[in-house]
């Protein structure tokens, strides 16, 4: 999808920006900024889109992006309910790759910050200990003032340059451009449509219809702005679905194939694999053995 370019709010004052956010949901857009963010979930659920990837978030994820790294976090459909009572809570930390000053990414003692950038183009989920020393910093920066908050980002960049506990997000470093308001209007109501609909058949007709486009020119449009087909796409948010249900461990594999809107368990089975590169049941033994 061609994301919409968003422009971080950043006071006059600062250097860069920090916000301690609690909301009804994470909104729709995609979108992407010169800014990196660090972004800690704190509560909320649903599916994130960054770059080519799609997969669950869930509370306690932080995630690192790079620069013009596209991404959306979509909150679970009962978050944009008109009378729901439920929230999100997020603290996200926006900068530039240069906001403490070029001079300090030159200097030799920083040379991990550039080689830190370089990896958050991909994206970078955070893992293992260093998460919990992260969200310890990013709660204290959300208060601090003038000297102190600088030297906690830079305390914040040294942790993750330092650390290996993480996982790359996306698969490759495409070029994203940036697009009209067409376009983004056009494709994120594809995907809300999906998200809200992934249970049931959806035919190219239905999506087609949906934005204002012939089959054929649809196809050949979604795959020009996504590099796959819209089936390779809705099979994606399938799978995602199912693999926070198999997590979840409260119903069979086979009611989860049927709920996530797959007709038979044989072809559940051989998708599952193929996105994920493993089985449903090893993915939730490798899950379980994590948590346990």
């Amino acid at each position: 999808m061609k994301p919409l370019f968003h422009k971080v709010p950043v006071k006059l004052e600062s250097s860069f920006s920090i916000r301690h956010d609690i909301k009804p949901n994470f909104g729709t857009i995609w979108h992407y900024h010169p800014e990196l963010e660090l972004h800690y979930v704190v509560k909320g659920e649903g599916v994130r889109f960054i770059g080519d990837n799609i997969s669950n978030f869930s509370e306690g994820e932080i995630v690192l992006l790079g620069e013009n790294l596209p991404h959306t976090w979509r909150c679970k459909e009962e978050y944009y309910q008109s009378d729901s009572e439920l929230n999100v809570e997020a603290i996200v930390i926006h900068f530039l790759p240069d906001c403490l000053g070029d001079y300090l990414l030159k200097l030799p003692e920083a040379y991990l910050i550039p080689k830190l950038y370089e990896k958050a183009k991909r994206g970078m989920v955070m893992t293992g200990a260093v998460k919990a020393k992260l969200i310890e910093l990013m709660y204290a920066a959300t208060t601090a003032t003038d000297l102190d908050k600088i030297i906690l980002l830079l305390k914040i960049l040294k942790t993750l340059a330092e650390t290996d506990e993480y996982t790359a997000i996306v698969s490759s470093q495409s070029a994203f451009y940036q697009s009209n308001d067409m376009d983004t209007q056009r494709l994120n109501k594809v995907c809300a449509y999906t998200l809200t609909n992934y249970k049931k058949d959806i035919t190219l007709e239905e999506i087609s219809s949906i934005s204002n486009l012939s089959v054929t020119s649809f196809c050949r449009y979604f795959k020009l702005l996504t590099n796959k087909t819209y089936y390779d796409f809705l099979i994606e948010i399938r799978i995602s679905h199912a693999c926070r249900a198999l997590v979840e461990n409260k119903v069979p594999t086979e009611v989860i194939c049927f709920d996530c809107g797959f007709n038979n368990v044989s072809n559940f089975y051989r998708h599952f694999k193929k996105v994920t590169g493993v089985t449903p049941l090893e993915y939730k033994r490798k899950y379980l053995h994590r948590v346990n």
